[in-house]
């Protein structure tokens, strides 16, 4: 959670330094996020393309070249258990 707080700080900062030197916004906002997505889209073809033309289907060449964490990263509230199994292998039982 943290690195989207500090990432939509650097948006609003961005921002307001735009509006005091009176100077738009290269692209509207939506323009601009088809824009990243596209960019993020287009980073996958060739990986996946390699998976497929190796004899992969679609959806195991997608796998294979870890698209999905590339494109969404960890969302928030989603913590890896894995992670916080071997943090923690034997949490403290509560006692009355």
């Amino acid at each position: 959670m943290k690195v989207y707080l500090l990432s939509l700080g650097a948006g609003l900062l961005v921002g307001v330094i735009y509006s005091l030197i009176n100077v738009r916004s290269p692209a509207p906002p939506l323009v601009a996020l088809v824009g990243l997505l596209g960019i993020l889209a287009g980073e996958q073809i060739v990986p996946v393309a390699r998976q497929v033309m190796a004899g992969h289907g679609l959806a195991a060449a997608w796998r294979q070249a870890k698209c999905a964490p590339h494109m969404f990263g960890m969302l928030p509230g989603q913590d890896d258990a894995s992670s916080k199994s071997a943090a923690h292998p034997n949490p403290p039982e509560k006692t009355s």
